[in-house]
């Protein structure tokens, strides 16, 4: 039988290579041995959950060809020693646990899923904000997610901190699942992929991992940039990214630079990172951080429907407020308006624009700024929609006067500059002409409470 085990091993090393056979048919020895039946001894546990997985079936029929009869195979945990005669025995000293194959023929449920880290329910294409900084990298995101044939790989996705390439990562993986859930898709961050990588080398679980990554049907791998400098990660990461790409499965990319910018990445990984599609996510415009916050606003109105919730409402300046303010990050601009929402919950006051002003003066202080005219016809020519230049145009349309008055006003309020200089800065003008535009601005706030507020808003942004 000792003999009938060897040459079964002979033909297992040729067909998985000898790596594989010593680190996993080597150590393996006949215990027990019956015409119908055989009792293999394998050292530990985890070599023998490894062998029942990949090589039992295989053993099987094996030994069933050689002997020309089925055969039955089971497996004992059993430290082995190496005989006089040079062969490995079992060592008779160690006690023993046997395990049939049937028992152990599956994989844990959370080995199998293992490559997959956590989706967040809120990240989906419904609740994804789309505008000219992201619309390119929505559709073809979207495109991906509803293609059953690669239609560009990788699909490469970077933007800087806090624009929604993570989102955009977890709605794909949400929408393949729902659309096919045959398909295995496997999500993970490239911190954890150099996690799972030490750990199969640390375990010697290679095969494992590799083949982990080679039966997935789409590999998603979120802020690559994290396996910069970690040559043995990127090396690994590398074989396998051209083992799927020959298998013709799909994968998604998403890093906070494009391919030829990422620092510490070999060359030929940057080349096979860019070969498909390259999809920037630019920052945010002041109308898609509005309309960011809008559907933010729907979400906490969801919430408050809840019996235990305070209604809380948030006027349209506010929203207006925030956009022009926090222009840094989505992320950060959704943290400011719920931080607004849960201070009006906690205290029990409306949420109005001098609270909002409060809550977030520490935030807000982070931005100050020595404030110019320069600074204040920018904000006041972007809030009216009219060129800068107009600031300084003879023109005296009523949709170009009236900003220029405001930002006058403004200039006059913020500013400790002299009339004349204001009015230098305007094109030339005479002081006479800021004098007139802060008195007709003065006049119209206490007729017209709308333009009122909407002065008072922007004198908001720029104070902070």
């Amino acid at each position: 039988m000792e003999q009938q085990w060897e040459r079964v091993q002979d033909l297992l090393r040729g067909e998985i290579g000898d790596a594989a056979y010593r680190n996993w048919l080597q150590p393996i020895c006949v215990v027990e041995a019956q015409r119908d039946a055989v009792c293999l001894g394998v050292p530990t546990r985890f070599i023998r959950d490894w062998v029942v997985e990949h090589y039992a079936q295989r053993i099987r029929e094996l030994w069933a060809e050689l002997s020309g009869e089925s055969v039955d195979v089971s497996f004992v945990v059993q430290p082995v020693r190496r005989a006089a005669s040079g062969l490995l025995e079992p060592d008779p000293a160690a006690s023993a646990e046997v395990i049939s194959l049937p028992a152990v023929a599956e994989a844990p449920a959370e080995d199998r899923d293992s490559m997959n880290a956590p989706l967040d329910k809120r990240f989906t294409f419904d609740t994804f904000v789309v505008g000219k900084p992201n619309e390119f990298a929505w559709a073809a995101a979207r495109r991906v997610a509803e293609s059953d044939i690669p239609p560009f790989n990788p699909l490469f996705l970077y933007s800087g901190v806090g624009l929604g390439k993570t989102h955009l990562m977890h709605a794909i993986a949400w929408h393949i699942r729902e659309r096919d859930p045959g398909r295995t898709v496997g999500y993970l961050s490239a911190e954890k992929f150099m996690y799972r990588f030490i750990r199969a080398l640390r375990y010697h679980d290679m095969m494992n991992f590799k083949e982990q990554l080679r039966s997935l049907d789409v590999l998603m791998i979120d802020d690559v940039q994290f396996i910069s400098d970690k040559d043995s990660t990127q090396e690994e990461f590398f074989h396998t990214f051209n083992a799927l790409m020959d298998q013709g499965k799909q994968i998604i990319i998403s890093a906070d630079k494009s391919p030829t910018d990422l620092q510490g990445i070999e060359e030929r990984l940057k080349s096979r990172l860019g070969c498909g599609l390259v999809a920037d996510i630019h920052p945010t415009s002041y109308e898609l951080r509005l309309g960011i916050l809008e559907s933010k606003v729907e979400q906490i109105k969801s919430e408050q429907s809840r019996p235990d919730a305070a209604e809380v409402l948030i006027p349209p300046k506010v929203l207006e407020f925030l956009a022009h303010k926090i222009t840094t990050n989505v992320r950060e601009l959704e943290g400011a308006l719920r931080r607004v929402v849960a201070h009006a919950q906690l205290i029990g006051r409306d949420i109005t624009l001098e609270s909002t002003q409060e809550v977030l003066h520490d935030l807000l202080r982070q931005r100050e700024r020595h404030l110019t005219i320069d600074a204040i016809q920018k904000e006041v020519a972007q809030h009216f929609n009219i060129k800068i230049a107009d600031m300084s145009s003879p023109r005296r349309a009523r949709a170009v006067a009236r900003p220029r008055q405001v930002a006058m006003y403004l200039a006059k309020q913020l500013t400790a500059r002299s009339l004349p200089e204001i009015g230098r800065k305007f094109g030339g003008r005479d002081h006479t002409t800021v004098m007139h535009a802060v008195k007709k601005v003065e006049e119209l706030m206490q007729q017209d409470t709308d333009f009122a507020e909407e002065v008072d808003l922007l004198r908001r942004m720029l104070e902070n």
